[in-house]
């Protein structure tokens, strides 16, 4: 029988975005893009996913170009790779905001291996997007930044969660990361195909860190809290 891990790494080989994409919008693979992401990425899932426990979905928005843009794994950027996983990163150092306070969580809740032995973090949207802004330079860009945009992924993020809830996900209790549009979208999202019992929401940690970085703390409770519900 497949681990976890070996399951995870065969989807993101599978990651192929065939949509018609409206002008100006480019999608990000990083698992074709980057000759690292992969190799990196496959060695953070053999080192924490090599069982067959089923494990508790947590869903963000779409990678990020410095998080899982870079690593291929989500919330993850370059330090946090290193300092954190103890896993080589062959590029240069990169950071990402959201990626500390996701490490500063699960530092909270007792480290890497007790976290990821529990929970897989993955997108509503495993793949992301980006556009150039006035200043000619490449941006982030969410899926929901645009209804265009939204349509032509709508039949990607389908059957994307469709297949990571096969990787062994239990279908309980999802949590979302972003608690507007992204939450909102979820919850329609799972009206229509019945994905999961229950949504529990939580303020995405780019939020925290951009407009909320002196109450950290209070956040991170706030996620263990949720995070407690499950066993």
């Amino acid at each position: 029988m497949a681990t976890f891990a070996a399951k995870v790494i065969a989807f993101n080989k599978s990651l192929h975005f065939t949509g018609e994409l409206p002008p100006g919008i480019r999608v990000m693979n990083p698992f074709r893009e980057n000759k690292d992401s992969l190799a990196v990425s496959s060695a953070f899932y053999k080192k924490y996913y090599s069982d067959n426990n089923r494990r508790h979905i947590i869903l963000g928005i779409n990678p990020g170009r410095f998080g899982a843009g870079l690593t291929g794994i989500p919330f993850t950027d370059p330090k946090r790779l290193v300092e954190k996983c103890g896993l080589l990163y062959p590029g240069p150092p990169a950071h990402e905001p959201s990626s500390v306070f996701i490490y500063d969580m699960i530092d909270a809740y007792g480290g890497p291996e007790s976290f990821y032995g529990k929970f897989y973090i993955n997108s509503i949207c495993p793949l992301g997007f980006t556009i150039k802004n006035g200043l000619g330079k490449e941006v982030n860009y969410n899926f929901y930044d645009s209804k265009a945009l939204s349509d032509a992924a709508y039949d990607f993020i389908v059957q994307s969660i469709k297949k990571q809830i096969a990787l062994g996900i239990d279908t309980g209790i999802c949590f979302c990361l972003g608690s507007g549009k992204n939450e909102k979208i979820l919850l329609r999202l799972n009206e229509t195909h019945g994905f999961f019992k229950k949504i529990i929401a939580l303020e995405h940690p780019r939020f925290v860190m951009q407009y909320k970085s002196k109450y950290t703390r209070e956040y991170i409770d706030k996620y263990l809290a949720a995070f407690s519900m499950v066993k």
